[in-house]
């Protein structure tokens, strides 16, 4: 499969985990890794390479995932997150990043990296969440992720994970009545042919249907330097908005059943570059 399989899917969860080894001959050994369900992975990596799992976990086990990112718009931008958490000295966006000391643990290294990666472009700009899925590793990061990175804890399935945020934000909200195929951008007044649909303000008692190119510009009016959106207020009813969660919406609508493929690192290492 090449990086065209790898292209947007609504409603897809993409995660890079961080496995520890909890084998006393091994113990301390951390892995990075993506996945599209976080509960099969860790199985597979305990049941060794027979099992799907990946020849740098195999016969080492048991392995934890103890925390998970998620949240990425697709699975090249997990998989280049990923590769880049597996290489920071090979990556250009985290050349700021001391090497791992002589004194400090392969764990506490991946953490210190993930803290500087959640503060660096472009993932800095992504919707990501962190999730603890053990509690008792949770260790603050320094520098502390982005204000719009929340924290989240315990394992939930690939499907929960993907609407949990978004759901519980718009929980509260009325559904929006069906609009006019015709209808015109509320920015640009321009009929609205978008084949994905167009952005819409969840908020009850706000008709915002924009373009999504015409909201991206107006949510950067005041970050002309920026390409991408990270939250803005919205033009009609002035609330605050975080862009991801109103690309999430628009595409919830157009979400299409699919077969789980759990993508292995190994395959792609060579074909991305960060």
């Amino acid at each position: 499969m090449g990086p065209a399989g790898g292209a947007m899917r609504p409603g897809r969860f993409f995660g890079v985990y961080l496995l520890y080894c909890l084998n006393p001959r091994h113990r301390g050994r951390v892995y990075v890794g993506f996945t599209v369900n976080p509960a099969r992975r860790v199985q597979q990596h305990n049941g060794g390479r027979r099992k799907g799992g990946a020849w740098r976990t195999s016969g080492r086990g048991p392995w934890e995932m103890v925390l998970i990112v998620h949240g990425f718009p697709s699975s090249v931008a997990a998989l280049r997150f990923e590769w880049a958490w597996q290489h920071p000295q090979a990556s250009r966006r985290l050349a700021h990043v001391a090497p791992r000391l002589r004194s400090e643990g392969a764990f506490a290294f991946h953490l210190r990296v993930l803290a500087h990666m959640l503060r660096a472009p472009p993932w800095a700009r992504l919707p990501l969440t962190l999730r603890w899925l053990r509690a008792d590793f949770r260790q603050e990061l320094c520098p502390p992720p982005p204000p719009h990175v929340p924290l989240a804890f315990g394992p939930l399935s690939p499907r929960v994970l993907a609407s949990n945020r978004r759901t519980n934000l718009f929980a509260d909200t009325e559904p929006q009545p069906a609009q006019d195929a015709e209808a015109p951008c509320t920015l640009c007044a321009r009929v609205l042919q978008d084949e994905e649909g167009p952005l819409c303000c969840p908020h009850p008692g706000c008709s915002l249907r924009a373009h999504m190119i015409c909201l991206a510009q107006e949510f950067l009016q005041e970050e002309p330097g920026q390409l991408l959106p990270l939250e803005g207020q919205c033009p009609g009813c002035k609330n605050s908005l975080l862009w991801g969660d109103l690309v999430w919406l628009c595409r919830m609508g157009t979400e299409e059943e699919e077969e789980d493929l759990e993508l292995e690192e190994e395959h792609w290492t060579d074909m991305l570059e960060i």
